[in-house]
């Protein structure tokens, strides 16, 4: 056979075999994942959105974002939201920016923002600085953690009750109530997602 024909018959295959896998591998198999997660686990598959009463998107259940006082908010509206653990992604919960500080524990700067925030929060929530949880003044690896310990929610418990007139049994149940355990009882540690436990907060009535 000449090796003109076979070259030919060669690239033919190779054609063949390229449509062939971009096929099943580019969409058959694509369109096969995602309609099982559509049908099985069709919350996480469309990114764990979270709606407020009106059924209006205000963020996904996986990415955090500030509840802090801002130029847009103040700071006596701020104190009704728990807050979030910091965030060192972009502007600050950036998806498109994920990173941590990269900041040495020893860093100066570091050292600086974590005092700022102790004392700020411990003016907000009236607390001792000195029992101020780690998770409040520093961020995670990530920059976009959506949960804050137990320990941290339950400091602010006070401050979001007085804020917005309720007591503080009632907010503190709340906070037991959206309170995740250890995944399969022993992996990590108990989380509160802040956006889950405010979306709840605006819900509750004294």
């Amino acid at each position: 056979m000449p090796r003109s024909r076979t070259a030919l018959r060669s690239g033919g295959v190779a054609i063949r075999l390229t449509l062939l896998s971009t096929v099943v591998l580019g969409i058959a198999y694509p369109l096969a994942v995602w309609g099982v997660a559509q049908v099985a686990l069709p919350g996480p598959a469309n990114g764990s959105l979270l709606r407020d009463a009106n059924g209006v998107v205000v963020g996904s259940a996986h990415i955090g974002q500030s509840f802090a006082a801002s130029k847009t908010v103040s700071a006596a509206s701020a104190a009704r939201w728990f807050q979030s653990r910091p965030s060192a992604a972009g502007t600050g919960y950036d998806a498109n920016a994920s990173s941590p500080s990269n900041l040495g524990p020893n860093n100066p700067t570091l050292t600086h923002a974590i005092d700022q925030a102790k004392a700020a929060i411990a003016k907000a929530d009236h607390v001792d600085p000195a029992t101020i949880p780690a998770d409040a003044v520093t961020a995670s690896g990530s920059g976009l953690d959506p949960d804050i310990s137990p320990a941290y929610a339950d400091e602010q418990v006070a401050r979001v009750a007085a804020a917005r007139g309720l007591s503080v049994t009632a907010v503190r149940n709340l906070v037991a109530a959206h309170t995740h355990g250890r995944q399969l009882g022993f992996l990590g540690e108990p989380t509160v997602n802040v956006l889950e436990l405010n979306l709840a907060l605006t819900a509750l009535h004294d």
